[in-house]
């Protein structure tokens, strides 16, 4: 006889037997103990006992016979099944016909053996056993998952309520000053200065909350998504059905992303497991990479219930959902994972025939090194960049990367931060805005900027809900434009050009 695999070594396990023979159930123990089970065993009769072991001996696995002297084993799968719909059950009777046996499927039951046929039943065991821990794991994993995304909804609350905030604070540290030029009044002057420190401290305040936030990003390494993608499979296994086709496909092992490999599993995860969801008869998961438009292109189908275009339009909507146990943060936050490494999500479906969701990103950055030994074009020497954006992420992600690079960048969420920055600053040498700013547009910052002395470049990241128009900006201000989705290669290539050009 065969001893079971390694599941059965490596922990110990309850067995209930549903039994009303004593020889049978010392049997069935006997060859599952010299199969290689590790278990403690218990054997009941009635209803009353059945309920007290669930309760009390809480077993792993259920061994029932089909017919007991008033108790059946249905009745005993009905009780299992309502008290651990996972639990796994297999029916162990003399005798069972073939209608019997696919009516105990139909019920609920993992599996039926023969008693005089019973070489099956430690592999039958060991089976159970080992889909029960995956469909564990699985429910372990949806619920890090879910407790990930409730966390990532909290932050993403928490940076866009330290922007309004900002945004609100903003006059109260601007009308105080003008007061003060306005007026002679010492007691005017005096609660303008009130005010000033009321509005200074509160803008500290939701200075630190977005700090907060932006410490919490995980730091970026190079992930190849041939390692990526087996995590996802094996994470994925417990929670494949049977009738269900996985399908890998690598364009070239080789392939690589500069990302969080943390976040980067968790969105494939997600978007991996809603695809399971939507298709309960079966069907194909894709999952693909391939080059594409300069990056690299992730591919995430399945051949599922589809959607139509009411649900399409709402699907990145926060707490929008279609499962009854649903958040409506998953897709939300893999669309903030995706866009925080300069990427974007797209998604394609049709009722009935299924989803693809695509995933672009951009390809990692490569600091080659040039011929003589000398230093890569993109290499900064402290040179201070000033650098505004409207999204705190956004924002802290591209500091972050021109600081690696050598720069010193100062960090601006609107445009009167950036003047203020500026001021403080002395100067810069680089001017790096994204067009959809607020408080001053990029255009009107630029001009300020300009009507105050600056002469250096300026690089402006477009963006495609906001475009900027040159109209206000001094025709003799060295300008270049960056569009989204922004590529760093392309941005520390534009703040070398900047820096070379205005030497």
């Amino acid at each position: 006889m065969a001893p079971l695999r390694a599941i059965s070594r490596d922990a110990r396990f309850r067995v209930l037997f549903v039994e009303d023979s004593p020889e049978d159930a010392e049997l069935l123990q006997m060859q599952l103990e010299d199969a290689g089970l590790a278990a403690d065993f218990l054997r009941v009769d009635g209803e009353p006992a059945l309920r007290r072991a669930l309760a009390t001996f809480r077993p792993d696995i259920v061994l029932s016979d089909l017919a007991m002297p008033g108790f059946s084993g249905h009745d005993a799968l009905r009780i299992v099944r309502t008290h651990a719909p996972h639990l796994p059950f297999i029916f162990v009777s003399g005798t069972i016909g073939e209608d019997v046996a696919v009516a105990a499927l139909q019920e609920g039951a993992n599996d039926y053996i023969l008693k005089h046929s019973s070489a099956r039943l430690p592999s039958a065991v060991d089976r159970a056993l080992r889909e029960a821990r995956a469909e564990a794991e699985r429910e372990r994993v949806e619920a890090e998952l879910m407790r990930s995304q409730r966390l990532e909804s909290l932050a993403l609350l928490a940076a866009g309520l330290s922007h309004d905030l900002r945004n609100i604070l903003q006059p109260l540290l601007i009308v105080p000053d003008l007061i003060a030029q306005r007026s002679d009044d010492p007691r005017l002057h005096q609660l303008a200065t009130v005010v000033a420190e009321c509005g200074r401290r509160g803008h500290e305040m939701a200075e630190s909350m977005l700090s907060f936030v932006r410490g919490s990003r995980r730091a970026s390494e190079r992930v190849r998504l041939a390692d990526l993608f087996h995590a996802v499979q094996l994470l994925l296994k417990g929670s494949l059905p049977a009738d269900l086709a996985l399908e890998v496909r690598l364009a070239d092992p080789a392939l690589a992303l500069d990302a969080n490999y943390t976040e980067l599993q968790q969105c494939l995860l997600n978007l991996s497991l809603n695809a399971i969801q939507a298709m309960p008869s079966g069907g194909r998961l894709e999952l693909a990479a391939e080059e594409a438009d300069g990056g690299v292109r992730l591919v995430v189908a399945d051949t599922g219930n589809g959607m139509d275009e009411a649900t399409i339009a709402q699907l990145f909507t926060p707490f929008f959902t279609t499962k009854a146990s649903g958040t409506g943060l998953g897709l939300v936050s893999s669309k903030r994972i995706i866009e925080s490494l300069g990427g974007r999500i797209t998604v394609a479906s049709r009722a009935g025939q299924g989803t693809r969701f695509e995933l672009w990103l951009p390809a990692p950055v490569e600091v080659e090194e040039l011929e003589g030994g000398e230093a890569p074009a993109t290499a900064g020497h402290g040179e201070r960049i000033l650098l505004v954006a409207r999204d705190g992420t956004r924002l802290s992600l591209l500091g972050n990367a021109l600081a690696s690079q050598g720069y010193r960048p100062d960090l601006a969420v609107d445009g009167a931060a950036a003047l203020r920055r500026w001021a403080e600053a002395g100067g810069a040498d680089v001017v790096v805005v994204d067009s959809g700013i607020t408080l001053f547009g990029a255009d009107v910052l630029l001009s300020t900027m300009c009507e105050s002395g600056y002469t250096g470049p300026a690089i402006v990241i477009e963006d495609p809900e906001a475009p900027f128009d040159d109209a206000r900006v001094p025709p003799g201000l060295p300008l270049q434009r960056l569009p989204r989705p922004l590529d760093m290669r392309r941005l520390f290539e534009a703040v070398a050009t900047a820096l070379a050009g205005s030497d």
